[in-house]
């Protein structure tokens, strides 16, 4: 497997990894705001969030009718058709590509789900590495303090409750994520993983990030040669205020 800066992209594809409630999704947003803030041309993904797709994963889990394979095929489709549609046309017109999970979230997901391995990486083996991956390694309690922060409770699949590993959601939690987490150690050598302490505060870990980021990719090859467009809602303020002065006028 090649990066796309190898397979000689224009663009350039940055991926997040970690646990449930390592903090990535806050990171990779900073790094988005970012990017555009320095007028880098910038598309933004996320795990399971294929508009092919969906629906039927969201009324797969809430009916708990996924088995580890079902799991597995429908989170590939999401990500094949993300990939085809969405990835590939961006990095060919020269955009960073930012994705909130990759591939390697499949490859230690459904192998603690129990797929085998070898099954899992050769129905993603169409896709090509990205030019860096950050996996911000975490604490399973400061995971499970981050989420618990936000909601009451825990969902079923992050928990891993599937697999009936506890009654307890909170040791199902530990045991299943405990499990991922040993996956994505064993996957840090061989994809060469950016490691991020996930423990730190925001600030210092966004500061890293965006440094890593900069030595790793020159960004003004990716800068916007036109300012972005406003908005359609402030379109629609302009013109109006260019009405009025023209009306007072």
């Amino acid at each position: 497997m090649k990066t796309f800066s190898e397979l000689n992209f224009p663009g350039r594809l940055i991926a997040v990894e970690g646990l449930d409630g390592s903090g990535k999704s806050t990171q990779i947003y900073l790094v988005k705001r970012w990017l555009e803030s320095e007028g880098i041309k910038v598309y933004f993904s996320e795990w399971n969030s294929s508009e092919l797709v969906k629906s039927a994963t969201s009324k797969g889990k809430k009916r708990e009718l996924l088995t580890p394979t079902t799991f597995s095929l429908i989170h590939a489709t999401d990500f094949a058709d993300r990939y085809e549609r969405h990835l590939l046309p961006l990095l060919r017109a020269g955009y960073v590509v930012l994705c909130d999970r990759y591939a390697f979230t499949a490859f230690a997901r459904d192998v603690v789900r129990g797929c085998k391995p070898e099954w899992v990486r050769g129905i993603y083996s169409f896709a090509a590495l990205p030019d860096i991956t950050f996996f911000f390694k975490t604490e399973l309690e400061v995971s499970l303090n981050r989420i618990l922060e936000g909601r009451p409770k825990l969902k079923f699949f992050e928990a891993g409750m599937d697999l009936r590993l506890s009654a307890d959601p909170y040791e199902s939690f530990r045991i299943f994520q405990g499990r991922i987490l040993e996956q994505y150690v064993m996957m840090s050598g061989e994809f060469n993983f950016v490691v991020i302490d996930a423990n730190q505060n925001v600030e210092k870990q966004q500061t890293l990030v965006r440094k890593l980021v900069s030595e790793k990719i020159d960004l003004k090859k990716f800068r916007r040669r036109s300012p972005l467009p406003l908005p359609p809602a402030l379109q629609q303020m302009e013109k109006k205020d260019h009405e009025e002065d023209l009306a007072a006028a």
